[in-house]
């Protein structure tokens, strides 16, 4: 009898988990219905339904009751793990992953979907929205990712091969395919990749790779105690798009059609001064790299930098190697 009571609590609790909220409530005979819907009854008391409703709350189960006309009594629970929104902002970043698979897309927003009511669950969008990176190899990722959160957790070393793909979509390692030896600091995600944030042992510095280009990841039995001066929000702060290089302290000179898109990249705390009627400066520190020049050059004439020396140089040059590609 106790383990029906006890199956009669868990689906009265399921019950109002997944069908009432802050917009839906149900009285004492919609719940009686329902209730019957899935035990193995025939009939069931109300009194015997208001216990169990008591009982859920003696638990922390939070239980609403509004009471409306001619004192009818509507039941709801409405502190849901999630809030709306957060249900909503999970759901559009698993849909803007491009390397996240259609079929996983599913499966992690069906398990979302289940965070709260049937009435919310049916106002979230399918996983159709977004395409995604065809040559991403998501198994590896999924593999890459269990490995190094792991590690990290262990602090453990881990050793793996690193390369890219050539013109000829074939992967090539680096370093001839030696293994490299890695202390894992952190995981992020970072302009739609994932990276691994750690200390390489080979050349005893900090340095940051992408996990869909990692292959064959091993944890090893070996332990390491993580540089109590690395400062990760400082490291990706000062990795200008996930390139490595000297750090250097720039000026560049931008159009005023510019500035929302600057602070898109730097939010509005960035140093920012106004020149004239048309421009304004930014100063800030960046690693000094490809990639930043290539963030540069991809605003044509509405930028110009000013400083450091080397850095005008390197994209004179590279404007140089432009024009003469079209000469």
């Amino acid at each position: 009898m106790k383990q029906k009571n006890n199956y009669r609590l868990l689906q009265l609790k399921e019950l109002l988990f997944n069908e009432t909220d802050e917009k839906h409530e149900l009285d004492i005979y919609e719940l009686k219905e329902k209730l019957l819907q899935v035990l193995d009854i025939k009939n069931i008391d109300n009194r015997t339904i208001k216990n169990d409703l008591e009982s859920l709350e003696s638990m922390d189960f939070e239980i609403m009751k509004n009471r409306r006309k001619f004192g009818k009594i509507y039941y709801s629970h409405q502190a849901k793990l999630f809030e709306t929104y957060q249900i909503r902002l999970l759901v559009d970043a698993i849909l803007s992953a491009r390397f996240i698979t259609i079929k996983e897309k599913r499966v992690l927003i069906d398990k979302l979907k289940d965070l709260t009511s049937v009435h919310i669950r049916k106002t979230l969008p399918e996983p159709v929205l977004f395409s995604q990176t065809i040559n991403l190899d998501y198994e590896q990722i999924k593999l890459n990712i269990d490995k190094v959160h792991q590690a990290i957790a262990e602090e453990k070393v881990v050793r793996y091969k690193y390369g890219e793909y050539n013109v000829h979509k074939k992967f090539d390692y680096r370093r001839e395919g030696n293994w490299y030896y890695v202390e894992p600091y952190a995981l992020i995600w970072q302009n739609d990749l994932y990276y691994l944030i750690g200390h390489f042992q080979e050349t005893n510095e900090i340095r940051h790779y992408r996990l869909d280009r990692i292959r064959e990841i091993e944890i090893t039995d070996t332990s390491f105690d993580k540089d109590c001066t690395f400062v990760l929000q400082q490291y990706v702060d000062n990795t200008f798009h996930m390139y490595s290089g000297d750090e250097v302290k720039m000026k560049i000179r931008f159009d005023n059609s510019l500035i929302n898109a600057i602070f898109d990249h730097f939010g509005l705390d960035i140093d920012i001064m106004p020149e004239g009627s048309d421009h304004f400066i930014l100063t800030t520190k960046a690693k000094l790299s490809d990639g930043l020049i290539s963030w540069i050059l991809k605003w044509g004439g509405k930028a110009q930098v000013l400083s450091p020396e080397v850095l005008v140089q390197q994209v004179k040059d590279e404007v140089k190697k432009m024009v003469e590609n079209y000469q």
